[in-house]
Protein backbone atom coordinates (compact mmCIF):
# COMPACT_ATOMS: atom_id res chain seq x y z
CA UNK A 1 0.00 0.00 0.00
CA UNK A 2 1.07 3.59 -0.55
CA UNK A 3 2.89 4.65 2.60
CA UNK A 4 1.01 7.63 3.97
CA UNK A 5 1.74 6.66 7.55
CA UNK A 6 0.85 10.09 8.94
CA UNK A 7 -2.69 9.67 7.62
CA UNK A 8 -2.96 6.24 9.25
CA UNK A 9 -1.74 7.69 12.56
CA UNK A 10 -4.12 10.66 12.40
CA UNK A 11 -7.04 8.31 11.78
CA UNK A 12 -5.99 5.93 14.58
CA UNK A 13 -5.43 8.64 17.18
CA UNK A 14 -8.62 10.60 16.40
CA UNK A 15 -10.48 11.31 19.67
CA UNK A 16 -13.93 12.65 20.57
CA UNK A 17 -14.30 14.53 23.89
CA UNK A 18 -17.37 13.04 25.55
CA UNK A 19 -19.45 13.71 28.64
CA UNK A 20 -21.29 10.71 30.10
CA UNK A 21 -24.30 11.53 32.29
CA UNK A 22 -26.37 9.01 34.22
CA UNK A 23 -30.00 8.84 33.13
CA UNK A 24 -32.14 10.72 35.68
CA UNK A 25 -34.48 7.72 36.14
CA UNK A 26 -31.69 5.54 37.58
CA UNK A 27 -31.82 4.96 41.34
CA UNK A 28 -28.70 6.30 43.08
CA UNK A 29 -27.62 6.62 46.70
CA UNK A 30 -26.11 10.06 46.06
CA UNK A 31 -25.80 12.44 43.14
CA UNK A 32 -23.93 11.03 40.14
CA UNK A 33 -21.33 13.42 38.75
CA UNK A 34 -20.83 13.35 34.97
CA UNK A 35 -17.79 11.49 33.66
CA UNK A 36 -15.54 12.90 30.92
CA UNK A 37 -13.54 10.77 28.51
CA UNK A 38 -11.66 11.15 25.21
CA UNK A 39 -13.16 8.36 23.10
CA UNK A 40 -11.03 6.78 20.33
CA UNK A 41 -12.88 7.07 17.02
CA UNK A 42 -11.70 3.65 15.79
CA UNK A 43 -12.82 1.66 18.85
CA UNK A 44 -16.19 0.46 20.18
CA UNK A 45 -18.23 2.02 22.99
CA UNK A 46 -18.43 -1.14 25.07
CA UNK A 47 -14.68 -1.67 24.75
CA UNK A 48 -13.58 1.69 26.19
CA UNK A 49 -16.19 2.50 28.85
CA UNK A 50 -15.15 0.32 31.80
CA UNK A 51 -14.17 3.51 33.65
CA UNK A 52 -17.63 4.95 32.99
CA UNK A 53 -19.27 1.84 34.42
CA UNK A 54 -17.07 1.89 37.54
CA UNK A 55 -17.70 5.62 38.05
CA UNK A 56 -21.50 5.23 38.13
CA UNK A 57 -21.47 1.94 40.03
CA UNK A 58 -20.02 3.86 42.98
CA UNK A 59 -23.31 5.69 43.54
CA UNK A 60 -25.64 2.76 42.81
CA UNK A 61 -26.70 -0.36 44.65
CA UNK A 62 -25.81 -3.67 42.99
CA UNK A 63 -29.49 -4.67 42.70
CA UNK A 64 -30.19 -1.51 40.64
CA UNK A 65 -27.53 -2.30 38.05
CA UNK A 66 -28.23 -4.29 34.88
CA UNK A 67 -26.45 -4.23 31.51
CA UNK A 68 -25.06 -0.78 30.67
CA UNK A 69 -26.20 0.90 27.45
CA UNK A 70 -25.87 4.33 25.92
CA UNK A 71 -28.20 6.82 24.30
CA UNK A 72 -27.82 10.14 22.50
CA UNK A 73 -30.85 12.47 22.36
CA UNK A 74 -33.29 9.58 22.70
CA UNK A 75 -31.53 7.22 20.25
CA UNK A 76 -29.86 4.06 21.63
CA UNK A 77 -26.25 3.91 20.36
CA UNK A 78 -25.35 0.68 18.55
CA UNK A 79 -22.09 -0.42 20.20
CA UNK A 80 -21.25 -2.73 17.28
CA UNK A 81 -20.64 0.34 15.08
CA UNK A 82 -17.31 2.14 15.55
CA UNK A 83 -17.44 5.20 17.83
CA UNK A 84 -16.39 7.60 15.07
CA UNK A 85 -19.24 6.39 12.88
CA UNK A 86 -21.76 6.80 15.74
CA UNK A 87 -20.60 10.37 16.33
CA UNK A 88 -20.54 11.35 12.65
CA UNK A 89 -23.97 9.85 12.03
CA UNK A 90 -25.80 11.13 15.12
CA UNK A 91 -23.91 14.15 16.40
CA UNK A 92 -21.41 15.53 13.89
CA UNK A 93 -22.97 18.99 13.92
CA UNK A 94 -23.47 19.18 17.69
CA UNK A 95 -21.40 21.09 20.26
CA UNK A 96 -18.53 19.26 21.95
CA UNK A 97 -18.18 17.51 24.31
CA UNK A 98 -20.51 14.85 22.91
CA UNK A 99 -23.21 14.34 25.53
CA UNK A 100 -24.08 10.64 26.04
CA UNK A 101 -26.66 9.36 28.52
CA UNK A 102 -25.84 6.15 30.43
CA UNK A 103 -28.51 3.59 31.38
CA UNK A 104 -28.41 0.49 33.58
CA UNK A 105 -32.06 -0.53 33.17
CA UNK A 106 -34.66 -1.21 30.46
CA UNK A 107 -32.19 -2.51 27.88
CA UNK A 108 -33.71 -1.83 24.42
CA UNK A 109 -33.59 -5.36 22.98
CA UNK A 110 -35.24 -4.31 19.75
CA UNK A 111 -32.56 -1.71 19.01
CA UNK A 112 -29.32 -3.06 20.46
CA UNK A 113 -27.31 -6.27 20.58
CA UNK A 114 -26.39 -7.47 24.06
CA UNK A 115 -22.70 -7.21 24.91
CA UNK A 116 -22.01 -9.33 28.00
CA UNK A 117 -18.21 -9.47 27.49
CA UNK A 118 -15.28 -8.30 25.37
CA UNK A 119 -15.27 -11.66 23.58
CA UNK A 120 -18.56 -10.63 21.92
CA UNK A 121 -16.88 -7.45 20.61
CA UNK A 122 -13.87 -9.48 19.44
CA UNK A 123 -16.10 -11.94 17.53
CA UNK A 124 -17.98 -9.06 15.89
CA UNK A 125 -14.73 -7.27 14.98
CA UNK A 126 -13.11 -10.38 13.51
CA UNK A 127 -16.20 -11.23 11.46
CA UNK A 128 -15.94 -7.73 9.93
CA UNK A 129 -12.27 -8.26 9.05
CA UNK A 130 -13.08 -11.64 7.46
CA UNK A 131 -15.98 -10.20 5.46
CA UNK A 132 -13.76 -7.34 4.23
CA UNK A 133 -11.01 -9.76 3.19
CA UNK A 134 -13.52 -11.93 1.32
CA UNK A 135 -14.31 -8.82 -0.75
CA UNK A 136 -10.68 -7.70 -1.14
CA UNK A 137 -8.75 -10.96 -1.60
CA UNK A 138 -11.32 -13.81 -1.72
CA UNK A 139 -10.35 -14.41 1.96
CA UNK A 140 -6.85 -15.56 0.97
CA UNK A 141 -4.94 -13.17 3.24
CA UNK A 142 -6.99 -13.71 6.40
CA UNK A 143 -7.01 -17.49 5.84
CA UNK A 144 -3.22 -17.55 5.45
CA UNK A 145 -2.79 -15.80 8.81
CA UNK A 146 -2.15 -17.73 11.98
CA UNK A 147 -4.42 -17.55 15.01
CA UNK A 148 -1.83 -15.37 16.76
CA UNK A 149 -2.05 -12.83 13.90
CA UNK A 150 -5.83 -12.58 14.36
CA UNK A 151 -5.21 -12.14 18.09
CA UNK A 152 -2.62 -9.42 17.44
CA UNK A 153 -5.15 -7.43 15.37
CA UNK A 154 -7.65 -7.64 18.20
CA UNK A 155 -5.15 -6.88 20.98
CA UNK A 156 -3.82 -3.92 18.99
CA UNK A 157 -7.33 -2.46 18.82
CA UNK A 158 -8.25 -3.37 22.40
CA UNK A 159 -5.07 -1.87 23.87
CA UNK A 160 -4.88 1.09 21.46
CA UNK A 161 -1.51 -0.03 20.04
CA UNK A 162 -1.10 1.44 16.56
CA UNK A 163 2.15 -0.37 15.63
CA UNK A 164 0.97 -3.73 16.97
CA UNK A 165 -2.23 -3.49 14.92
CA UNK A 166 -0.67 -2.22 11.69
CA UNK A 167 2.16 -4.79 11.72
CA UNK A 168 -0.56 -7.30 10.78
CA UNK A 169 -3.19 -5.08 9.18
CA UNK A 170 -0.81 -3.91 6.44
CA UNK A 171 -0.98 -7.45 4.99
CA UNK A 172 -4.73 -6.96 4.57
CA UNK A 173 -4.03 -3.74 2.62
CA UNK A 174 -1.71 -5.28 0.01
CA UNK A 175 -2.63 -6.29 -3.55
CA UNK A 176 -0.81 -7.34 -6.76
CA UNK A 177 0.49 -4.20 -8.50
CA UNK A 178 -0.85 -5.27 -11.88
CA UNK A 179 -4.40 -5.38 -10.50
CA UNK A 180 -4.32 -1.74 -9.42
CA UNK A 181 -6.30 -2.37 -6.23
CA UNK A 182 -8.48 -4.76 -4.28
CA UNK A 183 -10.99 -7.08 -5.92
CA UNK A 184 -13.88 -5.13 -4.36
CA UNK A 185 -13.91 -2.20 -1.93
CA UNK A 186 -15.44 -3.02 1.49
CA UNK A 187 -17.72 -0.06 2.23
CA UNK A 188 -20.98 0.82 3.91
CA UNK A 189 -22.95 3.99 3.25
CA UNK A 190 -25.19 5.23 6.08
CA UNK A 191 -27.89 7.80 5.39
CA UNK A 192 -30.17 9.50 7.89
CA UNK A 193 -33.13 9.64 5.51
CA UNK A 194 -33.63 5.87 5.26
CA UNK A 195 -34.74 3.02 7.50
CA UNK A 196 -32.15 0.75 5.86
CA UNK A 197 -29.19 0.30 8.19
CA UNK A 198 -26.72 0.91 5.33
CA UNK A 199 -25.99 0.40 1.63
CA UNK A 200 -23.43 -2.29 0.82
CA UNK A 201 -22.91 -3.69 -2.69
CA UNK A 202 -20.05 -4.96 -4.82
CA UNK A 203 -17.94 -2.16 -6.28
CA UNK A 204 -14.49 -2.38 -7.87
CA UNK A 205 -11.75 0.23 -7.37
CA UNK A 206 -10.89 0.16 -11.08
CA UNK A 207 -13.29 0.19 -14.06
CA UNK A 208 -13.18 -2.58 -16.73
CA UNK A 209 -11.40 -0.04 -18.98
CA UNK A 210 -8.71 0.45 -16.35
CA UNK A 211 -9.68 3.91 -15.06
CA UNK A 212 -9.50 4.56 -11.33
CA UNK A 213 -12.85 4.80 -9.52
CA UNK A 214 -13.34 7.72 -7.13
CA UNK A 215 -15.62 8.44 -4.19
CA UNK A 216 -17.81 10.34 -6.67
CA UNK A 217 -18.13 7.22 -8.90
CA UNK A 218 -19.18 5.13 -5.90
CA UNK A 219 -21.85 7.63 -4.84
CA UNK A 220 -23.07 8.06 -8.42
CA UNK A 221 -23.86 4.37 -8.52
CA UNK A 222 -24.96 3.72 -4.93
CA UNK A 223 -26.57 6.95 -3.73
CA UNK A 224 -26.65 9.62 -6.46
CA UNK A 225 -28.84 11.99 -4.42
CA UNK A 226 -25.76 12.67 -2.25
CA UNK A 227 -23.97 14.41 -5.13
CA UNK A 228 -24.46 18.14 -5.73
CA UNK A 229 -26.41 19.09 -8.86
CA UNK A 230 -25.00 21.72 -11.20
CA UNK A 231 -25.84 25.20 -10.04
CA UNK A 232 -27.71 24.04 -6.93
CA UNK A 233 -26.56 24.56 -3.33
CA UNK A 234 -24.95 21.54 -1.69
CA UNK A 235 -27.57 19.43 0.10
CA UNK A 236 -25.47 16.66 1.63
CA UNK A 237 -22.16 16.19 3.42
CA UNK A 238 -20.24 12.99 2.68
CA UNK A 239 -18.27 12.27 5.87
CA UNK A 240 -15.59 9.66 6.64
CA UNK A 241 -13.78 9.87 10.00
CA UNK A 242 -15.24 13.30 10.66
CA UNK A 243 -13.91 14.87 7.46
CA UNK A 244 -15.35 15.44 3.99
CA UNK A 245 -12.86 13.91 1.52
CA UNK A 246 -12.73 15.38 -1.96
CA UNK A 247 -15.20 13.52 -4.19
CA UNK A 248 -12.41 12.94 -6.73
CA UNK A 249 -10.32 10.97 -4.18
CA UNK A 250 -9.55 7.46 -5.54
CA UNK A 251 -11.58 4.83 -3.74
CA UNK A 252 -8.60 2.50 -3.44
CA UNK A 253 -6.61 5.17 -1.56
CA UNK A 254 -9.56 5.80 0.76
CA UNK A 255 -9.91 2.07 1.44
CA UNK A 256 -6.23 1.76 2.35
CA UNK A 257 -6.07 4.87 4.54
CA UNK A 258 -9.51 5.78 5.89
CA UNK A 259 -10.97 2.35 6.61
CA UNK A 260 -11.77 1.54 10.24
CA UNK A 261 -9.85 -1.31 11.88
CA UNK A 262 -12.59 -3.70 10.66
CA UNK A 263 -11.26 -2.84 7.15
CA UNK A 264 -14.53 -1.23 6.02
CA UNK A 265 -14.97 2.32 4.77
CA UNK A 266 -17.85 3.67 6.85
CA UNK A 267 -19.34 6.57 4.87
CA UNK A 268 -22.03 8.89 6.30
CA UNK A 269 -24.28 10.92 4.02
CA UNK A 270 -25.74 13.74 6.12
CA UNK A 271 -28.02 16.65 5.23
CA UNK A 272 -26.14 19.96 5.27
CA UNK A 273 -27.12 21.63 8.58
CA UNK A 274 -29.39 24.62 8.16
CA UNK A 275 -28.14 27.66 10.05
Amino acid sequence: MADDKDVLRDVWFGRIPTCFTLNQDEVTEREAEPYYLLLPRVSYLTLVTDKVKKHFHKVMRAEDVEEMWFEYEGTPLKWHNPIGLLFDFHASNSVLPWSITVHFKNFPDRDLLHCPSNSVIEAHFMSGIKEADALKHKSQVVNDMQKKDHKQLWMGLQNDKFDQFWAINRKLMEYPTEEGGFRYIPFRIYQTTSDRPFIQKLFRPVSPEGSVHTLCDLLKEMYPVALPSDGEPKRYQVVIHGIEPLLETPLQWLSEHLSHPDNFLHICVLPVPSD
